[in-house]
């Protein structure tokens, strides 16, 4: 029954003159294209302000078509309301999107390497692909490439073709977050197929309907791929995206020190890793600890894949830098559990990416019976952790019951449920503070609400991942090393006031996240160029002496920070835009 109310989302672009209407494909609902004067801030606010959130897909829509109509006007929303913009282009709206990117009415500006295209068939015919693709698109001098093959896409598995939404979000984060202008970052989908029967068999997929190449199959497209876009872009960086287990660990390892010198890194293994750390560290300064506190930290995660088993191994490589512990026995600061149970040296099933994290325990409990798989509950009463992280996607997963017995153990416990998207987070903030009554430390993945006015800290790889892909290009870096993660994970972690610290907040405003690149490009930059992985650009000099003023004390790193901050772009002023 009609309430005679229009709701925040049918009143968009709401004017004198019919706006045009997109088909809806099926959705259940219309897109109205938002004319040049309408506000694009005051409509997503008025659709952020609907506690029911039932118009995000519709929402992510419209800023799309945005996106293609009205660039500056669209640009100029994402750059001076990042925070409010990112839950409709990013996480947790794009896991939706990416599911039914197939029936969306969205123009897709990346591009699609398809396995078997004449187009795909040889690195020439590759680079002509992508030059005819940058010159419909109006991308120019790629310095940014976000790639995916679209088989783990957040928590939701394999979505095929439909990953392309995944690259496209994670763009959008380097023009918002770094300032990388946008027609300088190409977002790319490799379609090998998919093993999703569900979208194989959608009359509308666009994608290969077969299952995924494999073996030496699918690896030779890859590096055929890797190697055009090397030589197509020489200096570009490229992020792995959301890559199945199975080949995310095998090409970030063969390709990062690989003689073809492509300068790249994964966000889910490298990047989630950092800011975890990053709220680690954080999160011990809000107990009055200090980098040395990590030293004394048992961290247990519930989920042992690429993103789990990255945080663990960038904990171990943080503990061997600043606390001196050996590598092996820094990470038995560090257990997991994956759906057989507690990882330990028992085990004889375990993945390669496991087995370094696989440590002596005694199954039995002491009891002297034989030993059988050790879940959750029973790891926390037996390991008493400090800290408990989800990467697990199986919502729910942190109990009332444990949280209470974290909560038992440590005065403010340390509980992360960082998988994503929110539907598949291991707990919600509310939760997580009324079972710990008010005393935990918390971050998630993706974002949640207030709860008695203290906000939740979100662990977005957005805080790092653009900041560290921008410093490597600037400075025209050969390779990002894992000591780069540490460095822009200890500068994060020290830049919460430390009065939003003893709130809980263990992150810097995100409204704030240019400033926190241009840090973040300062330190990272200057190490990489302290290493000898970097160089200098020519214009380095005189872009800082007009950005900083002369001082004996400007160190490399306030250097690097005026440059970055310098090259930062700045959408254009649209003088219809209201914004």
């Amino acid at each position: 029954m009609s309430t005679g109310r229009r709701t925040a989302w049918e009143e968009v672009g709401a004017s004198s003159k019919p706006a045009p209407r997109l088909p809806n494909n099926g959705l259940g609902f219309s897109l109205v294209a938002s004319p040049c004067h309408s506000s694009v801030v005051a409509t997503v606010q008025r659709a952020a302000d609907d506690p029911t959130k039932h118009a995000a897909l519709a929402v992510y829509m419209f800023l799309r078509q945005q996106q293609r109509s009205q660039r500056a006007t669209f640009y100029r929303a994402l750059i001076n309301h990042t925070s409010l913009m990112m839950p409709y282009l990013y996480t947790p709206t794009v896991g939706e999107a990416c599911q039914k990117y197939h029936r969306l009415p969205v123009e897709t500006y990346g591009i699609t390497i398809r396995a078997g295209d004449p187009r795909a068939g040889s690195q020439r015919s590759i680079m002509e692909h992508l030059d005819a693709h940058c010159a419909e698109h109006g991308l120019r001098d790629v310095k940014v490439i976000v790639i995916t093959d679209g088989e783990r896409i957040l928590g939701l598995g394999d979505l095929g073709a439909n990953g392309m939404g995944i690259s496209e979000g994670k763009s959008l984060l380097y023009t918002a977050a770094a300032g990388v202008a946008p027609e300088h970052v190409l977002p790319i989908c490799v379609d090998v197929g998919t093993n999703n029967e569900a979208l194989a068999n959608d009359p509308l997929y666009p994608g290969i309907r077969a299952p995924r190449l494999t073996g030496d199959a699918y690896r030779g497209f890859i590096d055929l791929v890797l190697t055009s876009l090397k030589a197509w872009s020489p200096h570009v960086v490229l992020q792995f995206e959301d890559f199945a287990n199975h080949t995310a660990f095998d090409l970030l390892d063969l390709y990062r020190s690989s003689p073809l010198g492509l300068c790249c890194f994964n966000d889910d293994i490298q990047g989630t890793a950092s800011i975890a750390l990053s709220g680690l560290l954080a999160a011990l300064r809000a107990q009055g600890g200090g980098v040395d506190a990590l030293a004394r930290q048992r961290v247990l995660f519930l989920g042992a894949g690429e993103a789990g088993t990255g945080i663990g191994e960038l904990i171990a490589k943080g503990l061997a830098r600043w606390c001196g512990v050996p590598m092996a026995e820094a990470r038995r600061s560090c257990w997991f559990i994956d759906s057989k149970g507690l990882v330990t040296s028992a085990r004889r099933d375990l993945q390669a990416h496991k087995q370094a994290f696989a440590h002596e325990f005694d199954g039995s409990g002491g009891s002297g019976g034989k030993p059988g798989p050790v879940y959750l509950m029973e790891a926390i009463r037996r390991l008493r952790p400090t800290a408990l992280i989800g990467v697990s996607t199986q919502a729910g997963s942190f109990t009332r019951e444990a949280i209470m017995l974290m909560s038992e153990i440590n005065k403010r416990p340390i509980i992360f449920p960082l998988s994503n998207p929110t539907s598949k987070a291991e707990c919600t903030f509310e939760e997580a503070m009324r079972f710990s009554e008010g005393r935990v430390l918390f971050a998630s993945g993706s974002p949640f609400g207030e709860v008695d006015g203290v906000a939740p800290a979100q662990s977005n790889n957005a805080y790092i991942f653009p900041a560290v892909g921008y410093a490597a290009s600037l400075c025209r870096a050969k390779e990002i090393t894992d000591e780069t993660f540490l460095i822009a994970a200890k500068a994060l972690s020290e830049m919460a006031p430390s009065a939003q610290l003893a709130r809980g907040e263990l992150f810097p405003k995100f409204d704030t996240i240019r400033d926190v690149s241009k840090r973040l490009i300062g330190q990272v930059a200057a190490h990489m160029c302290e290493q000898g992985i970097g160089t200098t650009p020519e214009d380095f000099e005189a872009v800082v002496s007009r950005s900083l003023v002369a001082s004996p004390s400007s160190s490399p790193e306030d250097q690097w920070e005026a440059y970055g901050a310098a090259k930062m772009y700045q959408a254009p002023r649209d003088l219809q835009s209201k914004l």
